[in-house]
């Protein structure tokens, strides 16, 4: 399994060193003037500050040509995993359905927090118990979910709703944490898996959604092969 990071200026490498070093899977950064996606089985839009949230947390990341190349993967199928910044950019680029808004409080939030896992049958998600309660740190200063009734009633309907918050820290809708798209393929998500990996960072729950990623695609691949 190849792994690639999309990295933008800005972008954190946090996600990066723990594909390298914990799961040790052959990873590479793609640097975002890159066109040619061809060679990786999963996709990683990590978090940070890309751009420096100029106008809008991820709206300029959005608008360059690597993501026409990564919708092109995400209707290919191809895993993909968006992580805080990284969820913002695919909702600035219409690859998930709704908005981010400043967080109710308009202030930064950088705490650990329980998230409900909503839907355990997804491609990142079959290393969790159904409704289960584990801890995620999140970071963001616009973490607020918003979509329109019809999209939540959607979002509900199609289980595409994967984490809630159990106490909502920013006001998002439906307490959403996390959505995958309706294919199933296309994970976004605020809270950070990659810095609750192990004992040492206070949690290991994140290391399982990577971990269901590696054993999902291998058995896809032993299924084909």
């Amino acid at each position: 399994m190849k792994c690639g990071v999309i990295v933008f200026p800005g972008s954190s490498h946090d996600v990066y060193e723990v594909v390298r070093l914990i799961l040790n899977l052959e990873v590479e950064l793609i640097w975002y003037k890159e066109t040619n996606l061809g060679n990786y089985d999963t996709l990683i839009i990590s978090g940070g500050f890309s751009y420096g949230d100029y106008l809008r947390p991820g709206a300029l990341a959005a608008r360059t040509e690597i993501m026409s190349e990564i919708r092109v993967k995400a209707e290919q199928g191809i895993p993909i995993l968006a992580i805080g910044n990284g969820f913002q950019i695919l909702l600035e680029a219409d690859l998930l359905p709704g908005v981010m808004l400043k967080n109710k409080a308009l202030a930064f939030i950088s705490q650990n927090k329980n998230l409900i896992v909503r839907n355990n049958q997804t491609f990142f998600t079959t290393g969790y118990d159904q409704d289960e309660v584990i801890s995620m740190p999140i970071a963001h200063g616009e973490g607020c979910y918003y979509c329109d009734e019809q999209t939540l009633a959607r979002l509900e309907e199609n289980k595409q709703i994967v984490f809630t918050y159990q106490a909502n820290p920013n006001g998002s809708i439906g307490n959403i944490a996390g959505l995958v798209n309706e294919k199933g393929n296309v994970l976004g998500m605020m809270p950070h898996p990659e810095r609750a990996t192990e004992t040492s960072l206070g949690s290991e729950a994140g290391l399982r959604l990577f971990q269901s990623m590696v054993n999902n695609w291998r058995e896809q691949h032993v299924t084909n092969v």
